[in-house]
């Protein structure tokens, strides 16, 4: 069972386990911090309590920033941190949805692939050259070319292939929306079809 969260600066709500909500509702240092109620999206997509404390021994504020995915996988998952894997993560992609089935740890490798497209084409490992568009992966920090394409949408699937063929579930798949083809009305098919 799910239980939903209301972020205090977005309409968008947090999910998490039914069990693990109440287990931290009980923590006491949590319910000092009022934790729940002031969780908000952070920028980089993550929800987050972050608040600043006035400290009684001295003058000045101090910061106490604690991440809800990070916060569940300590407590949850430490089990499933060793070597590499340091890093959390999520499963999904949606960072909103911290559920123990969708939480995952993960090498430093890891998730720089899984980590969002600065291209701007808008799909990881595509590039726009000329009038065609570039697919290439980066393996063992080098780039390799997988080949170019008359569309996006066509180079981010060789992207997602060649991604599944070398990582398996932790390479970054390409989200591809199909495109209408106008002229003739029919749909473009993926390029591993259209060979058929």
């Amino acid at each position: 069972m799910n239980h939903y969260i209301k972020l205090k600066n977005a309409e968008e709500q947090a999910v998490v386990d039914a069990h693990v909500f109440q287990d931290l509702s009980q923590d006491q240092h949590l319910c000092d911090l009022d934790f729940f109620s002031n969780l908000r999206l952070h920028s980089s997509g993550c929800v987050v309590f972050q608040k600043s404390f006035r400290c009684d021994d001295k003058e000045g504020y101090r910061t106490e920033t604690i991440y809800l995915h990070k916060l569940i996988a300590e407590r949850y998952l430490a089990h499933t941190r060793m070597g590499e894997r340091k890093l959390v993560g999520c499963i999904n992609g949606n960072k909103l949805d911290c559920r123990l089935e969708n939480l995952e740890y993960r090498s430093r490798s890891v998730a720089s692939r899984k980590r969002r497209s600065s291209s701007k084409v808008g799909y990881t490992g595509v590039y726009k050259e000329n009038n065609r568009y570039r697919a290439v992966i980066s393996v063992n920090r080098r780039s390799v070319h997988i080949g170019m394409f008359p569309t996006a949408e066509e180079a981010a699937l060789a992207y997602n292939q060649k991604s599944l063929e070398l990582y398996g579930r932790l390479g970054k798949i390409n989200k591809v929306i199909p495109r209408s083809n106008s002229s003739d009305g029919t749909r473009d098919l993926p390029f591993a079809d259209r060979a058929r």
